[in-house]
């Protein structure tokens, strides 16, 4: 009977050794398989191309109307005119001769073609004038002959643009008289132009102011009086460009 128990024990264990090993990790190898698909798929996820970003050039910009062109010529002529009690004619005009020399020297050197033209554009010259905003200021260093200001109807330069004006100081002149003192008087002349070589308006005007300082005395400085010129004659051309504003305005 002890020898059957004994044989049952043995097959028993012999049968538990037999069972397989892997019957406890089956729970972990399941879990793997699992994992495996998801994994293979988060591998296979297919990532999109950045988007395209398309760069549009701004459209061009078209181009403005040429600018105007304002033309600016200075005064070839100086004149000297002094009068006294007789009043003018060829024997005051002979009494007073050596001293208008010395003041059309004098007008010639505080009012050379630079200084003009310098003076000149020291003011507001587009605004004074009425000019469209933007205008070029052409000058000239060359005077025009003064014979030729009336008779020439076409433009003075070579310009061919369709916004054309000219403005030409024609005279600078210095006046003493008896009984009115001294000022100094300058004609000036505006012209504009179509598209074309055709005046379209023109005025032609001058501006006249008291002088204090010239011509100076004997033996006094001549600087403040020759500076005094300069003064004036832009205080003549902002008289003249007032009485232009008003003259070339359009009639309403």
């Amino acid at each position: 009977m002890k020898k059957v128990s004994l044989l049952c024990g043995v097959a028993l264990a012999a049968a538990t050794l037999a069972v397989p090993a892997y019957s406890q990790d089956a729970a972990p190898a399941t879990a793997e398989s699992q994992a495996t698909p998801a994994a293979t798929e988060a591998a296979t996820v297919t990532v999109p191309p950045p988007p395209v970003v398309q760069i549009v050039a701004p459209a061009p910009v078209p181009a403005g109307p040429p600018p105007c062109e304002l033309h600016v010529w200075p005064a070839e002529r100086m004149n000297s005119m002094t009068t006294g009690l007789l009043g003018g004619g060829l024997l005051d005009a002979a009494i007073h001769a050596n001293k208008d020399a010395s003041n059309r020297a004098s007008l010639a050197s505080a009012l050379d073609s630079p200084t003009q033209l310098d003076a000149l554009q020291s003011l507001d010259l587009v605004g004074l004038l009425a000019r469209k905003p933007g205008t070029i200021i052409v000058r000239h260093e060359t005077p025009l002959e003064r014979k030729t200001m009336n008779k020439v109807k076409t433009r003075r330069s070579d310009s061919k643009a369709a916004c054309y004006s000219e403005l030409i100081v024609a005279d600078v002149f210095y006046q003493k008289a008896a009984i009115y003192g001294r000022s100094l008087r300058t004609l000036f002349m505006l012209r504009d132009f179509g598209n074309d070589q055709t005046i379209d308006k023109e005025y032609k005007a001058w501006g006249g102011n008291g002088l204090k300082l010239f011509p100076p005395k004997e033996g006094e400085d001549s600087t403040a009086a020759l500076d005094e010129l300069v003064t004036v004659f832009k205080n003549n051309f902002s008289e003249y460009a007032g009485n232009a504003r008003a003259s070339l305005k359009p009639k309403s």
